[in-house]
């Protein structure tokens, strides 16, 4: 079976900022859950208020998915779950590293040729 992606062309190009990049590894890319302490205690180095702006804009964008609606504050983070949407997660992971991308793609040329 073929991925629909690759049959009909269609490829998302995620851009993502540093703090993206930093929250979605802290998370991880296997779709498995983890919990916001333990997020809080991977990710020391952001100020509150951007940890907190980015993680709201990842959930805004569908990257993310988290077991309560609104954080807001540190508190909400510590007592939620957090996960990578499994529908991102393979753009997700080329745009965390754009060698493995660019790796494929060469790939696939080189196949068709």
């Amino acid at each position: 079976m073929r991925d629909s992606r690759q049959e009909f062309g269609v490829r998302r190009e995620i851009q993502l900022s540093g703090g993206e990049i930093m929250i979605l590894k802290a998370i991880g890319l296997t779709g498995t859950a983890l919990g916001g302490k333990f997020l809080l205690d991977k990710i020391e180095e952001v100020e509150a208020g951007e940890f907190i702006d980015t993680v709201q804009g990842l959930l805004a964008m569908g990257y993310l998915l988290a077991t309560k609606v609104n954080i807001k504050t540190l508190e909400d983070v510590e007592r939620a779950s957090f996960r990578v949407n499994p529908s991102y997660a393979h753009d997700l992971k080329d745009a965390l590293d754009p060698y493995r991308r660019r790796e494929q793609e060469k790939h696939r040329r080189r196949r068709r040729g």
